[in-house]
C-alpha cells in the first residue's frame, strides 16, 4: 500500500519557525546646507541628503526592507513627510519604531545586507561605526550586518554626484505559536 502524501497544511503544522525576506531601496538628492548622515553616522562632506527627516538613505532602505518582510507597507506610510513630528528626526528613531512593530508580532532580525551607491564620499572607512550603531538598534552582532559601497562609474544622476541611493535585504524569523 502506498504511503499517504504529505499535504502543505501538514508540513506547515510541523514547522517550528517562519522566515521572511524583505527588500528596500531608497534615493535622496545631495544638497548644500545639510549634514550627511548614513547608517546613523555623520559623514564629513560638503553636502548632505535632502529629505523631511535626516534623510539617512541606508536606514530608510533598511526600514522598507523590514516593513516589506512583514507586509506592513513602507517608511512613507508610517512616517509621512507631511507630518511635522518627523521633520529632521533621526532615522535611527524611525528604525527603532520599526523594530518595535516587528517585535510586537514576534519577529526578530536574522541579518541585513545593504549596498550604498554613491560616487562620493568614500564610505568604507565608516562601516565599522555604522555597524556598531545599527547593531545596537537591530540587536545584531556586526557579522550579521553586511555593508557595501559601490559607484555607478560616473553614469546617471548618482554618477554625476546628484544623489545617493541604498538597497537593503533582510531576513527575519519568528517562532510559530
Amino acid at each position: 500500500m502506498p504511503e499517504p502524501s504529505v499535504t502543505r497544511k501538514d508540513e506547515r503544522e510541523r514547522q517550528t519557525s517562519e522566515s521572511r525576506v524583505g527588500l528596500g531601496i531608497d534615493f535622496h538628492r545631495l544638497v548644500e546646507g545639510r549634514r550627511l548622515v548614513i547608517g546613523g553616522v555623520e559623514i564629513p562632506n560638503t553636502r548632505g541628503l535632502a529629505g523631511h527627516s535626516d534623510a539617512d538613505v541606508l536606514i530608510h532602505a533598511m526600514c522598507d526592507s523590514l516593513l516589506g518582510a512583514v507586509g506592513r507597507g513602507d517608511i512613507g506610510t508610517h512616517f509621512p513627510d507631511t507630518d511635522p513630528r518627523y521633520r529632521d528626526i533621526s532615522s535611527l528613531v524611525l528604525l527603532e519604531h520599526v523594530m518595535r512593530l516587528l517585535a510586537d508580532d514576534g519577529w526578530r532580525v536574522v541579518n541585513v545586507d545593504a549596498t550604498v551607491v554613491a560616487e562620493e564620499p568614500k564610505l568604507t572607512r565608516h562601516f565599522a561605526g555604522m555597524k556598531a550603531v545599527l547593531g545596537g538598534v537591530l540587536d545584531l552582532p556586526s557579522d550579521r550586518i553586511g555593508l557595501k559601497a559601490t559607484t555607478t562609474e560616473g553614469m546617471g544622476a548618482i554618477g554625476h554626484g546628484e544623489g545617493i541611493s541604498a538597497q537593503c535585504v533582510c531576513l527575519i524569523e519568528r517562532a510559530l505559536r
